[in-house]
């Protein structure tokens, strides 16, 4: 039994670090490209797309791992001091603690006898253990990893930017926005697919909204650098 549990595997296993990564390589294709394309639309040298977007791509990398690491680190201090409270009020009152366990197993179906003999095993076994995961909602599968959320983001996003960058960077300049945008939007398409695929979620319409909100960013930026352009 032990051994068919530990080779299950589940899609909500994955949600930290996915959730992490895709952030980080969506933001960093569609912030970059849209940057590119707004830089190319103002009329500016080939080498001042380059310039902006490699400073885009560090900046970008930067803030999303100060980002993700100050977010999921508020997470996890709101996690720890959940789990001392509980900590403090199965050391002041278990037996509340324990009728308190057992009301929630009666909410969930089990009849209060049952619900009873439940509380009193688990707590027992693991009394935190079980408070955590079933009072609080708290699993190792969600706690928060700021450091693994930091780096995961920074790292995708900078394989994000340095697509949309290194497309840029091989194109004619009069070139640089259709080639820029196009090869964008397919690796929106394919990313958002995978991101679908891995999480479990509808294939097609992982694909459209990732590939949607793209190309609308790269429309409005492109609209401002044109407007922009001009006046300069």
């Amino acid at each position: 039994m032990q051994e068919m549990m530990a080779n299950e595997r589940h899609f909500a296993e994955r949600i930290g670090w996915l959730r992490a990564a895709v952030m980080g390589a969506n933001d960093g294709i569609v912030s970059t490209a849209s940057l590119l394309v707004g830089v190319a639309a103002a009329q500016t040298s080939s080498s001042g797309i380059l310039l902006a977007g490699l400073a885009g791509l560090m900046a970008g990398a930067m803030s999303m791992a100060a980002g993700e690491y100050v977010s999921v680190s508020s997470q996890a201090d709101t996690e720890r001091a959940d789990l001392q409270r509980e900590q403090r009020e199965l050391e002041d009152d278990p037996e509340f603690e324990q009728r308190e366990l057992a009301e929630i197993y009666v909410q969930r179906g089990l009849d209060p006898e049952l619900a009873r003999q439940v509380a009193v095993q688990l707590m027992a076994h693991d009394a935190l253990g079980a408070h955590a995961r079933d009072e609080l909602g708290l699993s190792e599968i969600h706690t928060a990893r700021p450091l693994q959320a930091a780096l995961a983001s920074a790292v995708t996003f900078a394989l994000g930017a340095a697509v949309p960058l290194l497309i840029a960077w091989q194109s004619p300049q009069r070139l640089i926005i259709p080639l820029v945008a196009g090869s964008s939007l397919v690796c929106l398409a394919t990313l958002g697919g995978l991101a679908a695929y891995t999480g479990g979620a509808s294939l097609l319409l992982g694909v459209w909204r990732v590939t949607w909100w793209g190309a609308v960013a790269m429309a409005v930026t492109a609209a401002v650098g044109v407007v922009f352009g001009a006046v300069v």
